[in-house]
């Protein structure tokens, strides 16, 4: 199940186009000012998939809380840290973290968490970081594993 969704996202991540005008104004109603300039510093393909994770999140999870959407949009805000590109992540997710760069790809979840956490609710924080398992959380992850 896991190959699926890296296969169904790898060929998502080919185009590198912006997201549209009403995304990124979607986006800036759910993030506050810092982290709305965080998830800027994107790739234009992990912009464009975390709106469409959101997308997936807010219709499991319709009575979620502003902190928990943040989450879903800066989930994967952690791979920045790595500055890998489209090639190199897919070799990351081949190879495992054999050198510093694909190591903080792999680890980009408590990066991310790291980025986040003097500028985000606790509760965004500790979502991103995979820190909790609770409903939220599992609706998160089946979001992006769609």
């Amino acid at each position: 199940m896991k190959s699926i969704h890296l296969i169904k996202r790898a060929f998502g991540s080919f185009s590198q186009s912006v997201p549209s005008q009403i995304e990124i104004a979607r986006v800036q109603e759910v993030l506050n000012k810092a982290e709305f300039e965080l998830w800027t510093e994107m790739q234009y393909r992990d912009q464009r998939h975390s709106v469409a994770v959101l997308d997936r999140f807010d219709d499991l999870a319709s009575n979620a809380l502003q902190s928990e959407r943040a989450a879903a949009l800066l989930h994967d805000v952690g791979k920045n840290v790595s500055g890998l590109g489209f090639v190199s992540r897919v070799v990351a997710t081949l190879v495992g973290p054999r050198n510093r760069r694909f190591a903080d790809y792999h680890n980009h979840e408590h990066l991310g968490g790291e980025l986040l956490i003097a500028i985000s609710d606790p509760r965004t924080v500790e979502l991103v970081r995979g820190a909790v398992s609770d409903e939220v959380s599992r609706l998160l992850r089946a979001a992006d594993e769609i």
